[in-house]
Parts: structure tokens; C-alpha cells; sequence
């Protein structure tokens, strides 16, 4: 292809299709878009809040970007962010449990699989967190059940909302029992916070599963999720198996969740901001607190 017939595609965003997600790309530079297969560019990928273009495939999002996507700019404080996880039971499966938290740590830059803190939506006080997948799968050990049980203390200290980013692989059985132990600690917080009558809102991305599921994350007065976004308690493969029997299209995405009552809705991220921001100002009145 000459390279000026190069230029004129890339300007009218007609990018080449790749014929599967194993094509030889630059790291860093363009991206496969799984939903429509087609080759983007990484720089308008992050102008729209890694979504694409062309079909609205929600990609991933680090913790810390959630955050900024959701908050008042500049609001954010974070806290707790030097509590993680230690190796109660020595666990050692392919390779020793400390040998994943080091790994996770030094690829992530976190302590753990978590981050919370203060900050403001549309002008209201809040209590927030997000869950990071690339940590050991965001899976909820003793260190993220007690960050997301402080997080509720600290709303119910400060009379403030808590709003919650959750994407999890579910209970971490490095730890065992002390990792089970979180979903009764996570939900008691919740508890507390909504007989304290302050508002909880739970945003859920891809993919929510296991004991997270099960605990905090759908104990919120509201419940929206990305489009797309994969929720449940075991995975699909994993039902099959068990009930022998195939599941419908669409079984456990956010889409079906809402069609079936389990969720308030399913929110495009770029509307997310603004619709949380309504519910905090219904649930919550008064402008800033």
C-alpha cells in the first residue's frame, strides 16, 4: 500500500482488520479490539476511557484510572494504601503464595488488590474504592476484606456515600479460611453503613465473581455494571458441568443481570460520573457534606 493511501485511511479511522487476537502488534501502539476485530490506535483508545469506537467494547481499566474516571477531579485521597496481605498458612501450589504478592507488587506498583480512599462526585462526599484484576486476579484475601472494611468505617465516621469499582475472580484460597472469613466482614461493614443511613453504590465490571459477588459487592442500595460486564457466583463452564445443561446466550452478563431484576442498570463508562453522581444527589441531599 503507498503511503499516502496509508495516511488517508488512518485519517478517516478505516483500520485494518486482524483475522485474530494473535496478530503482531506493537506493544503499546495499536490494540485489537475483541468485540469487532479491529486494529485501534492506543491514543484514541485512552481519549475515550479505553472504549472503542467503533463498537463500544469496554476494555479494561486499571484501579486507579476508575477512580479518576469516576471522581470530581483533583478530589481523590487515598488510604490505607500500605496494608497487604502476608502468607498466614505458607501456601505453595506451582509456586509459593509470597512469590505471587512479590510478582503482583512489583507489576502492579500496589500493595494490594485494592485501592480506597476520600474523595468527591459531583461535589459530594465520598468514601471510594476500586478492585485491580492484574492483583492475583483481584481476589479478596484478609488485606482487601479489611481496606474495604475500613472504607466503610471511614463513611460512617465521616457521614459520607461509599461507591465501590468491583471486578474480582472471587475469594483468595491461598489464605484459606481467613480469606472466606471476609465475606461476613465485608457484608457486617455494609450492614453498619446502611443502618447508619448512608447510601452505597456498587459498580461492576468485568469480571465479578465468587465470594466478592457474594459479599460487598451486590449488598449496595445501587447496582450498575459496565456493558458487557461478566457477573455471577461460578464460572459458566463450571454451571454447565454441574447442571448438565446448556446455558442461554448472554447467561450472567450485565445485560441479562438487568432484563432479570439482579442489577439497576447497565451504564456505558463515559455516563457512569454523571449517573452516579444523580443517585449520590438523591440519596444523599444537601450538595456538599
Amino acid at each position: 500500500m503507498p503511503i499516502n493511501d496509508w495516511f488517508k485511511q488512518r485519517e478517516s479511522r478505516r483500520y485494518t482488520v486482524t483475522s485474530g487476537s494473535g496478530a503482531d502488534l506493537p506493544d503499546g501502539v495499536w490494540r485489537t479490539c475483541p468485540g469487532c476485530r479491529k486494529t485501534l490506535y492506543q491514543g484514541d483508545v485512552a481519549k475515550s476511557l479505553s472504549v472503542c469506537p467503533h463498537c463500544g467494547h469496554h476494555f479494561e481499566l486499571i484501579a486507579a484510572d476508575r477512580i479518576e474516571a469516576l471522581v470530581d477531579p483533583g478530589s481523590f485521597e487515598q488510604t490505607n494504601a500500605s496494608i497487604g496481605s502476608v502468607d498466614p498458612l505458607r501456601f505453595s501450589a506451582v509456586k509459593p503464595y509470597t512469590e505471587s504478592l512479590a510478582a503482583a507488587r512489583e507489576s502492579c506498583g500496589l500493595a494490594e488488590a485494592v485501592i480506597t480512599g476520600r474523595a468527591r462526585i459531583g461535589g459530594r462526599a465520598v468514601a471510594i474504592g476500586a478492585l485491580d484484576f492484574r492483583f492475583v486476579g483481584a481476589s479478596m484475601g484478609s488485606a482487601v476484606g479489611e481496606k474495604v472494611t475500613r472504607l466503610f468505617e471511614l463513611a460512617i465516621a465521616e457521614r459520607r456515600a461509599v461507591v465501590l469499582v468491583v471486578a474480582s475472580g472471587g475469594a483468595r484460597m491461598q489464605e484459606g479460611m481467613l480469606s472466606l472469613m471476609q465475606m461476613a466482614k465485608t457484608a457486617a461493614a455494609a450492614e453498619r453503613l446502611a443502618r447508619a443511613g448512608l447510601p452505597y453504590v456498587s459498580v461492576l465490571v468485568n469480571p465479578t465473581y465468587g465470594g466478592v459477588t457474594a459479599s460487598f459487592a451486590v449488598l449496595a442500595d445501587v447496582i450498575f455494571a459496565e456493558p458487557g460486564a461478566l457477573v455471577g457466583f461460578a464460572g459458566p463452564r463450571l454451571v454447565e458441568q454441574t447442571i448438565r445443561r446448556s446455558l442461554p446466550k448472554g447467561f450472567q452478563s450485565a445485560e441479562s443481570l438487568v432484563d432479570h431484576g439482579m442489577i439497576d442498570g447497565v451504564v456505558p463508562r463515559a455516563e457512569m460520573r454523571g449517573r452516579v453522581a444523580a443517585v449520590l444527589g438523591y440519596l444523599l441531599p444537601g450538595g456538599d457534606v
